[in-house]
Parts: C-alpha cells; structure tokens; sequence
C-alpha cells in the first residue's frame, strides 16, 4: 500500500491509457485485492475492450480468472456496492494493522548529512576513495573534484573538458549537445597515481594524474577499449596489483562490439572473442574485482541458451591473470575465459527468478558477494538481494560445461576436462598447459558453464515487491553478540533502504530504517554509492553532487524505549551515561543493552493535518436583523487525514472576512459640565457611530453626533453660571521697548519693561534684560609727560649720566577721553652752591664730584652662594632633588637691577630599580592521599613568586607547605605495619613499605600498595636576612658581606631543628629550636626568628 502500482495494470491489461483514473489500491486479501484491481481496470479499458465479445485474463498472485465482460461488469457492480458500504472500517483496520519499516524524513536527516555541489558540474557517477589522505576523489561531467573525507568540502576542482574541436566532430555525427560532453566512466586510485578514463564527445581519453593535485597530468593514452564511447553505456573496470587494467566495456563507435580487455601492465593485452555473441551478448557490465589468481566480471546479457523467446539472466565471468592468449588459435584472445549464471530466485515448485544484475559487493573478510537483482524492466517491478560464497562460484566453473553443437542443436553438458582448473598453478599441470591445440580447441567453444552459481541462503537476504533497486554496499557491524551484515540499498526513487543480513528466521529481510535522501517531490535514481568502513560513512553521488551520510546516528535516540526499538546493530542503551551509544562509545560494556530480536516497526499512527485553504468566496451572514455580505474560505482536514488514532486537525476550518456591517449609534453621554465657570456658558452631549462601526462598505449613521444647550430644563430657561459675574482678569501687559545700549562696545546692557494690569498679583518679572554690543572697543593710547633728568650713573672722574622717563598708556575704550592721568606730584632737591650750574645732556659733572658730597646711586642685585642639595624626593625609580640660592649678595638698592637667572635648580636623583619583596603564590590543589589505609596525608604547597623577591631583599614569611591527615582508618588485616619513611635519594624521593602478613595458599587477602613514595619535605634552603635586620660589617679588605641563616631539617616528622649562622665564608652552629615553643613555619620564618 501507498504506491501506484500502473505499470501492474498495464502489463495485465496491455493498452491502458495512463491516467489518473487507473491507480489502484491493495490491502485485501488477494480474492479482495482481485476484485479491487478489477473495478479499478474498468474506468482503464479502452471503448473497444469494454464491448469486446473475447475473453479477458487478469492474473493475481496465484490466481487465474477469464471473465467475459458483461458477467464481470455484473460482478463488479454488485461487489462494489456491498465493498463501499461495510469494507471501509475493515480496510482502514487493515491499514492500522500493517507493519512498516521506520523512514527517516529528508528534513530529519539534514543535520546528519554533509553536502557538496559545485555550479555547472553534473553527473557525479564516479567515485574513489582514498583514505590514506583523507580525501575521495569524484568524477562528474567536465569536471574532477578532491573532496574532504570528514565533510566533503572542496579540496580541489579541475576542469576537464572535450575541446571545442572534438565537440564539434561529435555533434557532426548526428549525436546532441548534450552527450558531445566528458563524462567520467573510469576513477580508479592505484599508489600515488590516480587513473581516470572519460567518453570525450564520444572519442574516449585516459589520462593519469597525482592522486594530490589532479591538475597535474602524469600521462594521457587512447580511452577506446578502456572507456564506453556512450556515457550510457554500463562499464566497469578494475587495476590488479601487477598493475594491469582490466575494463569490461563496448569498444566501438556504434556500441556493437563488446569485450573485456587487459591491457597496461607486463602481460600481452587480450580481449574476448569478437563478435560471437555466445561469449557476450549484449552485456550490461556491472562490476570488476580483482580475487587470486583470477579477474572477475559481474554482469547481465541477453541469455544465448535461452530457447524460448528472449530473457536477460546475470552471470559471473572470470579470467586468469596469468593469461597470454593462444597460438595462432585465439590468438590476442582469452583462452581462460568461463561464465556461470548466478541463480537469485524464490524457492518453490516454479521459482520467481531475479534476472537482472543491478549491482554488486565484494566483502573480503567473508569471501562473500553481495548483489542487487531486479525482474525484467518489462515485468512487474520487484528486486532482492542475494550473497555468493566465492566457493560456490568455483564450485560452478568446476563443473560441467554447457555446450550447443550446431544453432540448431539443443545446449547440453559436457564433462569438464579441467575440473579443478587454476591457472596452470597446480603441480599436474605447467603454465602453458591450456596451450595445446587441444586445449585452445576446448577454449574456444567451453566457456558455459551448465550450473547456476547457488546463493548462501535458499531465501534472498532481502526482497522488495514494486521497488527496484539499483545500488548495494555492505558494512560488517560487531554487536553486543554477534556480527551482522548491514546492507544499504539505493534505490531508483533515489531512497537508500538499511537492512540485515542474517540467518535468523525472525530477522529475515529486516529492512531497519528507509532514508530520504532527497527532498520530498524529488525522485531520481542514485548514480554511485561507496561505504567507507573506517569512517562509518555512505557517500552518494547524485545528478548534481555528493552527499555523505552517517552510517549511524545513535545520539538521536534520546531515550532507552527509542534507542532499543530502532533494532539497529550500531547502538545500544548505556546504561551507566543513559544514552544511547555504540559499541565502541560505551563506558561499560556489560551495562550496555541491545534488543535485535525482531524487525522494527514504524509507528502508523498518524495526526490529522489541514490542507491549502480554498479561494475566497462571497457568503452572507445573518446578524439579528441585521444582514450583510462577506469573505469566506475554508480548508478540510486531508493533508494528512489522521489515521490509526491520530489527533484531529488543531484550528478553524472557515475563516471569515471582510463582513459589511451597517453603522449605529451608541447612547447619548451624560451632559458635560457648563462651558465656564463664570457668566453664560453651555453644556454639550455626545454619541459615536460605533455600535458598531460600519465595515466594508456598510452604511453610516444618520443624525447628529453631537448636542449643545444653552440653559438648564428648569420651570424658567436660564442659562448655566447665568447669576455669577467672572472678576475681572489680571495678566501682563504687553513688553515695552528695548532700552538703548549701556556700552557701545566692549559689551553691554538692554533691558524692557511690562506692566501688571488690574493688580500686582501676575506671576513672573516685569523686568527682561539681554547683552549687547558684544564686539571689542578700539584701543586708546596716551603719552605722559617727560621726567625730569635723573643721574643714573657718575664715575670716578665726575662725569654722570642722567635720564629721564615718559609713559604711555593704553586701554580698550570706547570714549578716547575715558584714559585721564592722575595729579602730577612734584618733589625738589636743592644741590650744593659750588655745584654746577644747568647741566647739559651726555656731559661730566666735575665739579660735582670735587666737591666731595655724594649722591645715593643705584645697586644692582647679585647671587649669593647655592645652599645645600636638599634630599631626594623618592627613594627608587627616579626622583628629584634642588638646591636654592637668593639675591643677597648685593640686595638690589635704589633702583638697581634684580637678579637675573633661577633661584632654585632641580636635579634627578635615586634612578635605579625600586626593590621587590616576596610574596606568595596561590595554593596548589591537595595532593592524592599518600596513603590508603594507617594514616596518610594530603599535601599543598605554594611559591615565593608573586612577586619572587629581589635579591637582598625579604623573602616570604609562613609556610610555603601543608598537610593534612588522611585515610585514618585501619589497614585491613594481614599487612604489617608502615615502616619508617627511608632517607632522600639523590632524585629528591623517599619511600617507605610493608609486607602482607598472611601466607595462606591462594590469592592473597591484602589489598592495597605494599610501597609507597613521596618528594622530600624539604631541602637545605639558604635564607638571606635584611640588612635592617642585622649591621652590615667589613672585611679587612674592605668588602660588604652579609650574614644569613643554612637550616637543615633532619627529618619530617621531628621536633627538633637544626640551625647554622654563616658569616661570608664562615659558618656555626646555632643549635636547635623546639617547634614545642616555636610555631610550626617555613625555614625562612625559623631564620628570621633566630
């Protein structure tokens, strides 16, 4: 069920038109399904088939019924009916009762799936795998591509293209654009080479390229022989490990010739006969492995010993490699070459054959073969999946051969005279045994072998009704148990069914999931599908790139019931990390849990879900006694209808819209208070169009929305506040005028005034002022009068100078009469009688001078000494100092000049290094417990180093380790007690042990370490004392030295320490200090204590 199986009706009924009207259904029994598949033909049957007088045979299952026509309208119609009544409850039990196998969805399977495409690239038909680099290689149409085996990211692309040239001579021999291109038909990694064969617009090319930069082309040969010249043509090839090719494909333009060619490699190249259809006929080359001493091809043709009619069976063909053809008989051609048919059928009185090789597997640890067979393309479509034992396959080329005397002869056995033929390998017979005119004879017409190659099993693996498939890999998966064959099966929708492969009869054909790998309404057939073990990964090419897929997804399992259920050989139930894992992920193998004791089932039950929505539509609706046209649309519960006790769509199913809706008014407001609260006022009431609303094209309401009145409803109209007089207002007047401006320049004032009318009451200022004139007055300038001359200057020999002074001033004003002098002050002195008289400007004063009085003349100031440097002002890392003078040496006096320069100079000092005290790191973590039993103890310690100190300068004080017991408990009974801890070794390590006191025979009853170890406590640390803390002394020759503290602790665990003062070179003891009185503490703090 949930296919449409047409092409079943057409080939029961040939002619049938295809329509819709012609799909069927199943699910009945098969005298139902019968029935079914009758009343469905008849709306498929031609107008002349309907009428038709002959009989009509319509075969299901294992029955036959010939009906006329009228009798099997008849009895269609009267079963029809009764079936359309009281079937359709049975029918969908049935459905409910179905067992299906789980699918994955496309968009569940996303977040698993890696994928690669690449614009204008098609075709990704060809795929290699190299593990080794990490990478695969992929051949697509035009193009080769290195891809990351992690993700399938890009690597690296190269084109590669037929030539223009080539192209054109293509599409002149009649074949289209499309297949005048380079498809890929040969990818083939051998070493550090990478051998790669393609159609080249039908001139097929083989080149070979570095496995890690296919752009570099190593040699490039001729394709024909190696490569179809059609991209639809099947081919297949393989690289033994002698280096030679073995390529089974058509070797001609026109598709007619085909052959399985050697060539490459030390040996002589040979082909299959030509043109003798008893060795191929027709072939469709599916697969080429390279097994021993043999080359096997696995193919399907047109069966030759078939007498009746024409039928298509697969085989098994085989070569040895050690083949160098015959001596004038087959010559340049195989004289080893046998076929066997390989027999994948249904067991019964007459067999349901699979005739058609599709695809096939080679599992070397099993010495197995796995291949994909369908029916013929012109039966109803069913596939299975059947596995070879390479020992089977020998087992047919030792027997007897099939042979036909004359085209009219019938094909007989005949005895095999090389029954256990194995390349001239065998001790009886030499290399060139089958060289003999004799043998070449037999060779040339023994090649059938009479006995089909028998699968494993009776039964096929696996089989599928109306599904082909087309592509099969195989993974060996170590369960909790046992090993299973895991198969993935690519199909022609383009799904990839997963599968078991076992002997159990509960287990037999287990499909175990169905992955979607391409999105829902796209459906084309795989082009190529590899497994690689090692990284638990599918690669698919498809038409326009290559996905890779995990070959499990345990994790997305969140739960025990899911993870058991899914059946899948790969995971199982951790029952310690309760998640599901593989085999290889799990923390405790006995804790974890598999169930494959049945097939899975995929849950049917189905919730309901809503379909499109229909058009809009015009619909009324009645509205009390309103009415009015709307929207409507509505969607039915179909997609998917809920099935096996499925929910019920969620949500409306009719939406309306757009109503028209008429207008009405809401009630009138209560009246509004009056207008004013003071003199005539009114009152005003209100109402809305809003109850309701008019809506989409509805009328709107008629009337007023709004009422005013001017008195109150009493027995005399009055209005409201008729009889309360309203004060009279008080506010502001009006703003004056802008004063004028208090400055012309220089910035000023403006200010206005305003008046408060009918009061004083008004709220604000009644003053406003603002800047002005904010630009600067012209500058002003006037001259003072002239001084009257002033000695300044006289020397020894009477001479003097004199000056005199005028000033000058200068302001921004506005008004230049704004800059007035002061009240001149006068003062006058009066010289000696025998001084000169006027004096004239730059001229000596003698007489002055003889005269033996002096004048006070001007003292110009000078520095004294520089002080002392004053001290530095940081003690570390630069600082300064400074040092002072004054101009006292002379004080400048009557006018005399000051000093001139700095009194106070400053100067760096102290530039070197501030330095640094110790202090302490954190603390590390506890250490294990030394001990497991008798007491044992944790240790932590931490470092001198946050900051480590300077060197002089103070160490950290306090303990730089802790301990703490441990593991107090007693030792269990038979060990005896620990013995002391042993003295240091030169590794800084001591150690200490016990012995288990019981010698009774068996295992022994002590658990736990016989010896245990530990770093030494401490070492012998010289500890540095300050020099605060102690005088600094010198040696007769001058030095410094400095005293410091040795302490040697002599053990762990005592009380007692030992201490020494050393002088430079000279140390002492200083005896012991008793932890009794003297707190526990590091060496460093015992020194500084001492």
């Amino acid at each position: 069920c949930g296919f449409t199986p047409s092409p079943v009706a057409h080939h029961l009924v040939p002619g049938l038109p295809d329509t819709p009207a012609c799909q069927l259904r199943c699910g009945w029994r098969v005298g139902g399904w019968l029935l079914s598949l009758v009343r469905g033909l008849l709306p498929c049957l031609p107008p002349g088939a309907r009428t038709a007088e002959g009989p009509i045979m319509v075969v299901a299952g294992p029955l036959a019924v010939s009906l006329l026509l009228p009798s099997l309208t008849l009895l269609v119609f009267h079963l029809s009916s009764s079936q359309d009544v009281s079937s359709e409850p049975s029918s969908e039990q049935q459905l409910c009762a179905l067992s299906e196998h789980p699918t994955v969805a496309f968009e569940d399977l996303q977040p698993w799936v890696s994928n690669f495409t690449y614009p204008g690239a098609w075709d990704f038909s060809q795929i290699a795998l190299d593990p080794s680099r990490n990478q695969l290689i992929v051949g697509a149409r035009n193009y080769l591509f290195r891809l990351s085996l992690a993700n399938v990211s890009l690597l690296q692309a190269t084109e590669w293209a037929s030539s223009e040239d080539t192209r054109r001579s293509c599409q002149s021999k009649g074949k289209t654009e499309e297949e005048c291109q380079n498809y890929v038909r040969v990818l083939i990694v051998a070493g550090r080479k990478v051998f790669m064969c393609g159609t080249n617009a039908f001139s097929p090319v083989c080149t070979s390229r570095q496995v890690g930069n296919l752009s570099r082309m190593i040699e490039k040969i001729n394709g024909v022989a190696r490569c179809p010249y059609d991209p639809r043509h099947n081919s297949t090839a393989v690289i033994s490990s002698q280096g030679e090719l073995y390529a089974a494909t058509v070797i001609d333009f026109s598709g007619r010739d085909p052959a399985i060619y050697r060539s490459l490699g030390s040996g002589p190249p040979l082909r299959t006969a030509q043109y003798n259809s008893k060795w191929l006929n027709e072939p469709n080359f599916v697969a080429a492995y390279d097994i021993g001493l043999f080359a096997y091809f696995f193919l399907r043709e047109n069966a030759v010993e078939h007498d009746c009619g024409r039928t298509v069976y697969s085989r098994v063909a085989r070569v040895c490699k050690n083949d160098v053809g015959g001596r004038f008989l087959l010559e340049d051609t195989w004289t080893t070459f046998m076929k066997a048919r390989l027999n994948c059928s249904r067991p019964g009185e007459v067999p349901f054959y699979y005739n058609e090789l599709q695809s096939a597997f080679h599992l070397p640890e099993q010495d197995l073969i796995y291949g994909v067979f369908t029916t013929n393309v012109n039966s109803v479509a069913a596939s299975a999946v059947c596995a070879f034992n390479l020992s089977a396959i020998s087992q047919a080329f030792s027997g007897p051969f099939r042979y036909q005397e004359n085209p009219r002869a019938a094909w007989l056995p005949i005895a095999n005279p090389i029954p256990n033929f194995q390349c001239g390998t065998l001790p009886e017979t030499g290399p060139n045994e089958n060289l003999t005119e004799r043998s070449l004879q037999d060779a040339q017409r023994l090649f059938l072998m009479s006995e089909a190659v028998q699968p494993v099993t009776p039964e096929p693996c696996v089989t599928q009704d109306s599904v082909r498939f087309s592509h099969l890999v195989v993974d060996l998966v170590q369960a909790k148990d046992t090993l299973y064959h895991v198969l993935y099966i690519g199909t022609e929708s383009g799904t990839i069914l997963k599968a078991l492969s076992t002997a159990s009869r509960s287990l037999h054909g287990c499909y175990l999931e169905e992955l979607h790998v391409l999105p829902p309404g796209r459906s084309e057939p795989l082009r190529s599908l590899r497994i690689l073990h090692s990284a638990r990964a599918l690669f698919v090419g498809l038409s326009d790139g290559v996905l890779r897929v995990p070959l499990e997804r345990c994790a997305a399992y969140r739960s025990q019931g899911a993870c058991l259920g899914a059946r899948d050989p790969y995971c199982g139930w951790d029952g310690k990390q309760q998640r599901c894992s593989t085999l290889e992920d799990s923390s405790n193998m006995s804790l974890w849990i598999q169930n494959i004791t049945a097939c899975p089932v995929r849950n049917v039950t189905r919730d309901g879900g809503f379909g499109p929505w229909s058009p809009w539509q015009p619909c009324e609706h009645l509205d009390g006694d309103n009415s009015g046209s709307c929207l409507c649309r509505a969607r039915s519960c179909d997609s998917p209808r809920p099935r096996c006790g499925g929910l019920d769509c969620l949500g409306p199913a009719i939406h309306i819209a757009n109503c028209s809706r008429n207008g009405a008014w809401t009630p009138w407001s209560s009246w509004a208070l009056c207008s004013t609260s003071c003199g005539i006022g009114f009152q005003v009431r209100q109402r809305s169009c809003s109850n309701p609303a008019p809506r989409h094209g509805g009328r709107i309401c008629v009337g007023k929305s709004r009422e005013e009145r001017e008195g109150v409803p009493l027995p005399r109209l009055t209005f409201c506040n008729e009889n309360t007089p309203c004060p009279l207002p008080i506010f502001w007047a009006s703003w004056g005028s802008w004063s004028k401006c208090s400055s012309n320049c220089g910035g000023g004032v403006q200010s206005r005034r305003r008046a408060c009318e009918n009061g004083n009451s008004c709220l604000g200022c009644g003053v406003e002022f603002k800047t002005c004139n904010p630009e600067g007055c012209p500058e002003v300038r006037r001259n003072t009068p002239w001084t009257p001359w002033l000695p300044v200057n006289v020397t020894q020999g009477g001479a003097r100078q004199e000056q005199r002074f005028r000033f000058t001033c200068r302001a921004p004003l506005a008004d230049p009469h704004g800059l007035q002098f002061g009240r001149r002050r006068t003062e006058t002195r009066t010289c000696p009688a025998d001084g000169s008289g006027a004096c004239d400007t730059d001229a000596l004063v003698g007489d002055l001078l003889r005269s033996g009085s002096t004048s006070p003349h001007m003292v110009s100031g000078g520095w004294a000494a520089w002080g002392p440097w004053s001290s530095c002002s940081r003690d570390c890392e630069l600082g300064f100092r400074v040092r002072k003078r004054t101009c006292t040496n002379p004080e400048p006096r009557n006018g005399g000049l000051p000093c001139v320069g700095d009194a106070a100079e400053y100067q760096d000092c102290n530039p070197q290094a501030c330095p640094v005290r110790g202090a302490w790191s954190c603390w590390t973590s506890w250490s294990p417990c030394s001990a497991s039993c008798g007491g044992g103890h944790y240790q932590r310690t931490r470092s001198c180093t946050s900051p480590a100190p300077s060197p002089g300068e103070d160490i950290c004080l306090g303990l730089h380790t802790e301990e703490a017991l441990c593991a107090t408990q007693a030792c269990p009974e038979g060990w005896s007690p620990w013995s002391e801890w042993s003295a240091c070794t030169e590794d800084g390590a001591q150690s200490r042990s016990r012995h288990c006191e019981e010698l009774l025979p068996g295992p022994s009853p002590c658990a736990g370490n016989s010896s245990q170890s530990r770093p030494c406590p401490y070492s012998e640390i010289p500890v540095i004392l300050p020099a605060s803390s102690m005088e600094e002394a010198t040696s007769c020759a001058g030095k410094r030295n400095r005293p410091y503290l040795m302490l040697r602790p002599d053990s762990f665990h005592i009380l007692l320490q030992t201490a020494r003062l050393c002088w430079g070179p000279h140390c002492f003891e200083m005896g012991s200090i008793s932890s009794t009185w003297w707190p526990r503490a590091s060496p460093a703090f015992w020194a500084l204590g001492s």
